[in-house]
């Protein structure tokens, strides 16, 4: 028995490995593109097997396929959905066509495994073909970007539950820590007292806004340009299945999608998966911005701020014993230099189509699908690995408060800037604590002190200690 079969295709034949579901354009496509060595990831063929069930669906109900024909497709599409051929998909992530190579994998795909429910044999397209049924009233332009948008859709589901649990836990954190009095700081310099809660919140409250922009933007890619065919105008589309191709991808996908308005827009342009980047970088922003921030107030931990602890996780150096380094934060910050990397060819990609199409969307997806993905590995690992073992290091935070000039900031209203730079300087010069010169120089009583230099207060606005002040 021959290990390959001769498929034609509009370039000449080609051998194909016999027991491949995949065919001729497939294979073509294969040999043209070894690029990234990554294939085109399961979500995705799963989202275009969907994508090709509701075609087949709307073409049955529109009268321009058999039942016969529609059911084989139908069931070869509900087996990729669950996990079969997946290795059938052989295609770069990167290539040129605008997606056709992908689109093809998955029409022979369908095409073959629909032969063999029917009777037929692999290769052999009289019952089922490739072009004429799995891929009738559809282009490549309509079906990848439709497929993008629904694999998009249901990716973010997941990294959004991510987001929320990280929101969840620095809520968590900063409720453990409200007590916590640190030293606040400006330039790196000492500022104020602030409480570690205060800023676990504050830590918070980028990532609830991160998820509201995130589902703003889900909300466009409900919108898909299904029955646009080539350019937009649905040439070769019946106009009956162009009526109902989406709400049968809806029901297949579970998800509430919308035809495009205008099918020419929806076909050209891309800017919502440049605003989608755009969202994930902002978050991918809050997120390095925090981790560093824990990096430095974690640092040490004998010789830098040493305000927290986070929980050991490995060994951090093959020269130096008992080191620990901030690993989980770390590689937080390296996604997100990732996610940053990504939002620029993902905008170069989205300005780059001609016309009326846009051919780089293989680069966009294979992008924007990493960000989405590596976000949400890396939110799940910062949230189990690290921020919900953090612990304050109460005394150390209390001692940088007592030792520093940085309260006196609290005395302005009450004895002058000038006074209170006086007081700094010679605080600073002679090593004598602030509060004992303050009385010293009769500037305030000890029991005004106690209350406006509180650092507790200080954190609190409606507490001032101005009743406490002569008169």
């Amino acid at each position: 028995m021959s290990k390959f079969r001769t498929e034609f295709d509009s370039i000449g034949g080609i051998q194909v490995p016999a027991e491949a579901y995949y065919g001729a354009q497939t294979l073509r496509g294969k040999n043209n593109f070894h690029i990234t060595g990554y294939k085109v990831s399961p979500l995705f063929m799963n989202s275009m097997a969907m994508v090709k069930k509701a075609a087949a669906m709307a073409n049955c109900e529109a009268g321009v396929i058999s039942k016969k024909v529609s059911d084989a497709i139908i069931m070869a599409g509900d087996e990729i959905i669950a996990g079969k051929m997946h290795d059938q998909f052989i295609t770069d992530v990167i290539q040129g066509g605008a997606g056709t190579s992908m689109n093809m994998n998955m029409n022979e795909v369908i095409a073959n495994r629909a032969n063999e429910i029917l009777g037929g044999e692999k290769g052999v397209y009289d019952l089922v073909h490739p072009n004429d049924h799995v891929n009738y009233c559809q282009s490549t332009n309509d079906v990848i970007p439709t497929t993008g948008k629904l694999t998009i859709l249901r990716m973010s589901r997941k990294m959004l539950v991510s987001l929320e649990k990280l929101y969840d836990a620095l809520m968590e954190k900063s409720k453990e820590f409200d007590g916590v009095i640190k030293m606040g700081r400006t330039h790196l310099q000492d500022a104020i007292p602030i409480r570690l809660g205060q800023e676990f919140r504050a830590y918070a409250q980028p990532i609830k806004r991160d998820i509201n922009r995130i589902k703003s933007v889900l909300e466009d890619f409900q919108n898909v340009n299904m029955g646009a065919t080539a350019v937009g105008t649905g040439l070769n589309a019946d106009v009956s299945y162009v009526k109902s191709v989406v709400r049968f991808l809806s029901d297949v996908s579970g998800i509430e999608l919308i035809q495009s308005e205008d099918l020419v827009d929806g076909t050209r342009n891309l800017d919502v998966f440049v605003w989608m980047s755009s969202a994930l970088k902002i978050c991918a922003v809050n997120l390095s911005k925090m981790v560093n921030d824990l990096r430095l107030m974690a640092s040490g931990p004998t010789a830098g701020f040493n305000e927290i602890n986070l929980p050991q996780m490995q060994p951090g150096s093959s020269i130096m014993p008992g080191k620990v380094n901030p690993v989980i934060l770390e590689v937080m910050n390296q996604v997100s230099f990732q996610v940053f990397g990504n939002d620029l060819t993902i905008t170069k990609a989205a300005e780059a189509g001609q016309l009326e199409l846009n051919v780089f969307e293989p680069v966009l997806f294979f992008n924007l699908f990493q960000s989405i993905e590596i976000l949400k590995n890396g939110v799940d690992t910062l949230v189990e690995n690290c921020i919900e073992g953090i612990t304050a290091n109460e005394a150390r935070c209390k001692k940088m408060v007592d030792d520093s000039i940085g309260i006196l900031t609290a005395l302005n209203p009450h004895i002058g800037y000038k006074n209170a730079s006086d007081i700094a300087k010679e605080s600073l010069k002679k090593g004598i604590p602030v509060a004992t010169l303050l009385v010293r120089k009769g500037l305030i009583s000890q029991e005004a002190i106690d209350v406006i230099l509180n650092p507790f207060n200080m954190t609190n606005p409606g507490i001032s200690g101005k009743e406490l002040l002569p008169r």
